[in-house]
């Protein structure tokens, strides 16, 4: 009941006030709901900011985004990437201008977010990019405002309180501002891939679907005008407290940001969508210089404008709805008073106002059960995000074990790396140590080389200064027999003349005449003077005997001292040649002791190696590992290989124990790739059959077993010289059969018959597209009897991909010859193909792709003609021929001339091929939404699992495609 005051007209209500609050809410309830609807679907134009400014209003009304999220969650994410984007947009609105608390509430459901983006990244998609890089910007963003709460998500605060929020620890400061740059990079990542989609299409900003993908950088640029005023702010902080060189990383990554956003905003500037919604801020011409502290005075705050008025929209019939009716008479009744101020009015009104509020209860009814309906889904979303929890908390269980494992293992690894290198590094210092000594040897072997030379030039001079002495004593006893003789001589003489005057005055008594006597003294003074001559000569004698002496004694007394010098250097030199021999021994023992250590160090690391693999053959984690017999085959036959190098360096270093460095590289391949063979033979058994798995486990433990025994003998001095690995080899040669054994049966091809098998395939997919390419004439014959408008355009369409496909098999044959002819030389080309296996087989496989894609779209599209199949399945068979024909470009393309003619002919064939089967995506889409009514596109049955399970059974059953 109210009760009317006729002074003023004022309605004082006593119970039904309450009743119209009720149903306000309700409606702008509705209201609010249809608007997230309008806003947020699969259509390719942009979010209307009336919706927006709706959905933004009632956040604020609710104070939070509980509404907006229990109706999001019901949106089918992975159907449409536009969908996707479009939600993005408008959580990137309300993050930025709905309540305080929407923050909080979609923190709630960040794992929405990142699967969303997760979604998508996997699919190649031109949205779905877009959209992998708007949730990642939307995680970042909501983990950077939940860390720093003082920050809004709108970015606006003063400088004061950005000072606040960064507070006075450097270090805070500084992961502050990585934060920054981390949030920046993910806004400009993303405008830039949209500004580069809309470059590479060629796309006007005036159509909607350019809008569409341009509305969200409205967002983008009003994010980047703070968070770079916010950088400049932090990095002059930094440079004031910390030195430069500490910095520099922090001023590279600002210029590069610098720069992407100045580009950014330049051409943003140029786009008409832009001009009428934003005025965007000009940044100065060059990054601020953070090494002056005097820049930053110079720093102006960039400054986004967003002009009042709304946005021009496009009018369309559900959009121009009335506001809520009761709220429309609030606002009368308010400003004018009830009408003619009279009771019948009032009570004719209320009379109304009771209809409304039965219709409005039983709007309240449907309401709540649609609530109910909604609180239900949520409640089983609910329980799988539970379950889905639960799964993850064990994988991250498993992964944090897993984490740790590999943690202690690289810490041992490191450890061992430590050593190694240590050993190295001493390995290394002993040979520069042995290469001077050996530098000092030969110096000293030169020194002795000269000393002997010299010796001997002194024996030769000693053996003619003996000569010489003995000359010289024969020549003093000439003279001393010369000076008897004449002394002899002269007393004979004398004898002789006193015999002969005696004899004569005894004979002649007589007085002797005077004549006589002169002759007598003529004779005594002739006998005088040649005595007086025979004397000097025996003093000349003497005094050369004399000189002679002195020059005999100067020589001897000389080559006595060069005898007691040569002795004393050659004592010394004999003591330093037996102390360098003796450094010599201890250091090649000493280098022999180094290399065997090294030889141990390297088998101690490849023991573990090869334990560590042993390990995962009983490891329960290893058990969802697999690898393919191919793989294994490649694995082995490198392991086989190693073993020959090994043997090679074994024998090397028996011969020469100084240098184990061949032996050491090939232990250190051997044991890596033995154990990369064991771990890949048990990832193979575990999808080989019973008998096979248990035979190849088998031989992986005997491999690891013998190879550890191998390594026990080379790491013992005692067995090193009769280690041999002919045991593992014969192991391994056993897994290598067996992952033979175990390669399915199709690529048992002998490589001669490649060449004729290529042709044959090649022969085979044109002949199947050609039937296709009729079978799909007559269909469509028929079709255009039976049908008209908008199903016969759809049927029309399907001829398109298959005759694309027909050019593209015909540039690819054309190319394939000329590959051939190019590269096989003199060789046939049976042998080209045959030397070239791989590559021919990978070109047999892509050739069945094609042709089985062709055959299944006449397959599908024959079910669609007939009305027995689903557009659905028209869809996958145009992703799938996308997929082949990409597959046969990479085949052609692995072994063609970059500058080939006939390649880019096959590339514009495959753009072709995919243009079309798009086109058949569309006008699928289209004609279904068009004869279906608002169905929606049934994929429930044909998940990527299944889809894949099917293609993979029709491969199979289809054999040659």
């Amino acid at each position: 009941m109210s009760i009317v005051s006729p002074a003023n007209g004022t309605d004082v209500c006593v119970g039904g006030e309450s009743r119209r609050s009720g149903s306000n809410n309700l409606s702008l309830l509705l209201f609010q709901l249809s608007s997230i609807s309008k806003a947020i679907n699969s259509t390719e134009i942009p979010v209307k900011e009336k919706h927006a400014r709706r959905i933004i209003l009632g956040t604020h009304r609710e104070k939070g985004a509980f509404t907006f999220w229990s109706y999001a969650l019901g949106f089918t994410f992975p159907s449409s990437s536009i969908l996707c984007w479009k939600f993005c947009h408008v959580l990137h609105k309300i993050l930025r201008d709905g309540h305080r608390n929407v923050l909080q509430d979609c923190t709630r459901h960040y794992s929405s977010m990142v699967e969303i983006g997760e979604i998508w990244g996997n699919l190649h998609d031109r949205y779905g990019q877009l959209v992998t890089l708007y949730s990642k910007l939307l995680c970042t963003k909501l983990k950077f405002h939940t860390k720093h709460g003082d920050i809004p998500a709108n970015l606006e605060i003063t400088d004061e309180e950005l000072e606040r929020a960064a507070g006075t620890d450097i270090n805070n400061v500084f992961q502050l501002s990585v934060e920054v740059f981390d949030y920046m990079d993910a806004e400009l990542r993303l405008a830039e891939t949209v500004l580069r989609q809309l470059n590479s299409s060629l796309a006007m900003t005036t159509l909607t679907s350019s809008q569409c993908r341009l509305a969200p950088l409205i967002q983008v640029i009003q994010d980047c005008s703070h968070l770079y005023h916010f950088a400049v702010k932090l990095l002059f902080k930094l440079h004031a407290c910390l030195p430069a060189d500490t910095l520099q990383g922090h001023r590279d990554r600002f210029h590069d940001q610098f720069h992407k956003l100045k580009n950014f905003f330049n051409r943003a500037k140029e786009m008409i969508y832009f001009k009428r919604l934003i005025q965007i801020p000009k940044l100065p011409e060059s990054p601020p210089n953070f090494l002056h502290a005097a820049s930053l005075a110079k720093h102006v705050k960039p400054v986004v404008v967003i002009p009042n008025e709304d946005e021009p929209e496009m009018q369309d019939d559900d959009d121009d709805e009335p506001e809520p009716l009761i709220e429309q008479v609030d606002i009368f009744d308010q400003t004018f008073g009830p009408p003619n101020g009279g009771f019948d009015d009032r009570d004719l009104q209320i009379e109304t106002l009771k209809r409304e509020l039965e219709l409005l209860r039983a709007e309240l009814e449907r309401v709540k059960a649609e609530a109910q309906r909604y609180i239900t889904q949520l409640k089983s979303q609910i329980n799988s995000l539970e379950a889905e929890l639960e799964e993850q908390r064990a994988q991250k269980q498993r992964a944090l074990v897993e984490n740790e494992q590999l943690r202690m293992e690289l810490e041992a690894t490191r450890r061992r790396n430590t050593e190694h290198e240590s050993l190295q590094t001493t390995f290394i210092e002993a040979e520069k140590r042995a290469q001077a000594t050996e530098q000092r040897y030969n110096k000293l072997k030169e020194k002795h080389t000269e000393l002997v030379s010299s010796h001997a030039e002194l024996l030769r001079k000693s053996a003619d200064t003996v000569k010489m002495l003995s000359v010289t004593q024969q020549t003093q006893e000439e003279v001393e027999r010369t000076k008897q003789q004449l002394t002899f001589e002269m007393d004979r003489i004398k004898q002789e003349s006193d015999m002969k005057v005696d004899g004569v005055f005894a004979l002649f008594p007589i007085k002797m005449t005077s004549h006589t006597s002169e002759q007598i003294n003529s004779s005594m003074t002739a006998l005088q003077t040649e005595k007086e001559r025979l004397m000097r000569s025996v003093s000349e004698k003497e005094a050369e005997l004399s000189s002679l002496r002195q020059t005999a004694q100067l020589q001897q007394s000389s080559l006595q001292q060069e005898r007691d010098k040569t002795s004393r250097e050659l004592g010394e030199l004999q003591g330093k040649l037996k102390e360098k021999t003796s450094q010599e021994e201890k250091m090649k023992q000493k280098l022999l002791e180094e290399q065997f250590a090294l030889l141990q160090g390297t088998i101690t690391e490849a023991e573990t190696i090869i334990q560590d693999a042993i390990a995962k053959l009983d490891d329960p984690l290893h058990i969802r590992c697999t690898s393919s017999p191919d793989y294994l085959i490649s694995r082995a036959e490198a392991a086989l290989g190693s073993i020959d190098k090994v043997k090679k360096g074994h024998a090397d270093y028996l011969r020469n124990m100084s240098d184990a460095g061949t032996l050491l590289r090939s232990l250190t391949q051997f044991s890596h790739l033995t154990a990369d063979t064991i771990v890949n033979g048990s990832a193979t058994a575990h999808m080989a059959p019973t008998d096979h798995a248990d035979k190849l486990t088998e031989n992986c433990r005997s491999c690891g077993t013998q190879s550890l025994l191998f390594l026990g003998e080379m790491k013992s001095k005692a067995t090193l010289q009769k280690a041999d690995p002919a045991t593992i080899r014969i192991i391994i040669q056993k897994i290598l059969h067996l992952g033979q054994e175990l390669r399915p049966k199709g690529l048992d091809i002998r490589q001669e018959e490649l060449g004729d098998l290529v042709d044959k395939e090649m022969a085979a997919t044109s002949a199947a597209i050609e039937e296709a390419v009729r079978r799909i004439d007559e269909m469509m014959s028929q079709a255009r009897k039976d049908t008209t408008g908008v199903k016969l355009e759809v049927n029309e369409r399907f001829v398109y991909p298959v005759l694309a496909i027909r050019m593209l098999v015909i540039a690819s044959t054309d190319l394939q010859k000329e590959i051939v002819e190019g590269g096989r030389g003199a060789a046939t080309i049976r042998e080209f193909y045959a030397k070239n296996s791989r590559w021919t087989e990978g070109l047999i496989s892509a050739a069945k792709a094609v042709g089985w894609g062709a055959t299944e779209m006449v397959e599908s599209a024959d079910k669609v003609v007939l009305h027995t199949g689903k557009y659905e399945e028209l869809i996958v068979c145009s992703h799938e021929i996308a997929a082949s024909t990409a597959q046969l470009v990479a085949a052609s393309k692995v072994k063609a001339d970059r500058h080939s003619k006939k390649l880019t002919k096959l590339q514009h064939a495959s753009r072709h091929v995919n243009e079309m089967a798009a086109n058949v995506v569309a006008s699928t889409k289209t004609g279904q939404e068009h004869l279906e009514d608002k169905d929606t596109m049934d994929f429930s049955g044909l998940s990527l699992i299944k889809l894949k399970k099917e293609e993979m059974e029709s491969q199979v059953s289809h054999g040659a495609y």
